[in-house]
């Protein structure tokens, strides 16, 4: 068992590069002047830092024509030290308290007709670059940068193979924590450590449903006190130094469930999340996975306890594109990876849900999460 994360490399400059002239060129396709990505995962992905987002503007301006531009104010500038701008063809623009970084925005963008802001970037400065612009169209960023991100490249792959492997790991270890006579939030510390000491930098999450609260599949934690006969939904996740994230569901009993009906609910549950994954293959639409699970569901008169969507797109975010929802026909592709996590939840009772990252290959899918899907009864 690790007790630190590995040190991680930055990114090849040449990767970064490439994915700065694909944002480009998906800008210029969609008929916008620039992209204006404001601290964060997009960030992130595009140079190799998120920074952070304070009252002082900081944002990378990717024109579908000319120079990209960081910028940011030089009190910030020493944390972007480590982007290889110089490689990346990128202009480094600082500004001090008294300037007007929304002005040397829009002067280096001259007249734009349309600019695509991040789908994050907050209210002040939206409304400062409104005025500034004047009357250019305001889009969102979303829908360019989410055709990148979407498709993960095979290092990006390899680190949602890691993440899920981490995680795995802590759920091996929920045997040692949830016994009856804990509060789920103590077994929620105890998960989060070991989240941590498992690989990752910091647990995102950590859902511990014990009874009645595994109904709610936001729960979080609470006081209530783990007792015996308990259904428990264990959700949890976080990033590892790559900034890649872990998303993983396991259901626990403690001893004997004492609702009569949980053996053949749960079945239905583990039938209907292996026929998720087994939808998922190039060539479908991302609503026939979801369809998938939930023709199984309602199929055995549980349908309306199913009350959330089937997954999640997953990557530097935990929640990104593609989702596995009915409606969303967008074709899956090699190299999407997202969550199926189907789940049935009896409210006042109990609920479950199980859950693993796949990735879409040529020819089907790859789960990242090995964990049996069984209900995992634990001796009280």
């Amino acid at each position: 068992m690790s007790s630190r994360a590995p040190e991680i490399p930055a990114l090849a400059p040449e990767t970064l590069r490439a994915r700065l002239e694909r944002a480009r060129a998906a800008t210029a396709d969609a008929g916008t002047d620039a992209l204006l990505i404001a601290p964060g995962s997009d960030l992130r992905y595009l140079i190799g830092e998120a920074g952070g987002s304070f009252e002082r503007l900081t944002t990378l301006v990717v024109p579908a024509e000319g120079t990209p531009a960081l910028v940011v104010p030089k009190l910030e500038a020493p944390g972007y030290a480590a982007v290889p701008t110089e490689e990346l063809g990128v202009e480094v623009v600082t500004w001090v308290d008294g300037e007007d970084p929304y002005r040397m925005v829009a002067d280096r963008l001259g007249k734009p007709g349309r600019v695509a802001v991040s789908d994050g970037l907050i209210a002040l400065h939206v409304l400062a670059f409104r005025a500034a612009l004047g009357t250019a169209e305001q889009t969102l960023a979303g829908p360019v940068i989410r055709e990148l991100r979407m498709r993960k490249d095979a290092a990006e792959i390899d680190a949602l193979r890691r993440a899920g492997a981490a995680i795995d790991r802590v759920h091996a270890r929920v045997a040692e924590w949830l016994r009856p006579g804990r509060t789920e939030a103590e077994v929620g510390a105890d998960i989060a450590v070991a989240i941590v000491e498992e690989g990752h930098l910091h647990a995102d999450f950590v859902i511990v449903g014990s009874g009645p609260n595994g109904a709610s599949p936001h729960h979080d934690v609470s006081g209530r006190v783990v007792e015996r006969g308990d259904v428990v939904v264990v959700d949890i996740g976080g990033p590892i130094p790559e900034g890649y994230n872990s998303d993983s569901t396991r259901t626990y009993a403690i001893g004997e469930p004492r609702d009569a009906d949980v053996a053949e609910t749960y079945a239905v549950l583990q039938r209907a999340q292996r026929a998720a994954v087994e939808a998922v293959r190039p060539g479908v639409a991302a609503q026939s996975v979801d369809a998938a699970a939930r023709r199984i569901i309602a199929g055995a008169g549980y349908g309306e306890f199913f009350i959330h969507r089937t997954g999640h797109g997953i990557g530097l975010d935990v929640h990104e594109e593609p989702y596995i929802v009915e409606g969303n026909d967008l074709v899956l592709e090699p190299g999407m990876a997202f969550s199926v996590e189907p789940g049935i939840y009896r409210p006042g009772r109990w609920g479950a849900r199980i859950e693993d990252i796949v990735v879409v290959t040529a020819d089907g899918a790859e789960a990242l999460n090995q964990r049996p899907h069984e209900l995992v009864v634990l001796d009280s």
